[in-house]
């Protein structure tokens, strides 16, 4: 399989906007939003499962299919998103992971363990990356 290059795909969603003359609505505002409802409709197949059919929803031949299309229009938004406002989208995940590490540091109580926290307890884990 090949690696996919995230500029390579920035520059064909761009191409495919220019080619139908969708630029002028494509403004940070309008793909924020549209990112929004692409990701409102992921969390849609998930609403009614339980955390266990939630887990296995790539096993259903009917889902499977739904939820990776949802998936790729999260992230084409989020790519056309970050092109037009000049984000380098992989630098700013990073820079994130590692402010993340910083402000959140390993317990020392989990770091000594493989499996993490015990379940049902409550840990930085639990907080959004967005934090």
């Amino acid at each position: 399989m090949t690696e996919l290059d995230v500029r390579a795909l920035q520059q064909r969603l761009a191409d495919f906007a220019a080619a139908r003359d969708w630029g002028p609505y494509h403004t940070p505002k309008n793909l924020a939003s549209a990112l929004s409802v692409e990701a409102a409709e992921l969390l849609e197949i998930f609403q009614w499962l339980t955390p266990e059919q939630s887990a296995r929803v790539m096993a259903d031949p009917a889902t499977a299919p739904r939820v990776a299309d949802e998936v790729a229009d999260v992230l084409a938004y989020l790519l056309q998103f970050c092109d037009v406002l000049g984000i380098d989208v992989l630098a700013a995940l990073a820079d994130k992971i590692e402010r993340n590490e910083s402000r959140f540091p390993v317990p020392e109580s989990a770091a000594d363990s493989v499996s993490g926290p015990a379940q049902g307890s409550t840990s930085d884990q639990d907080r959004h990356s967005s934090e």
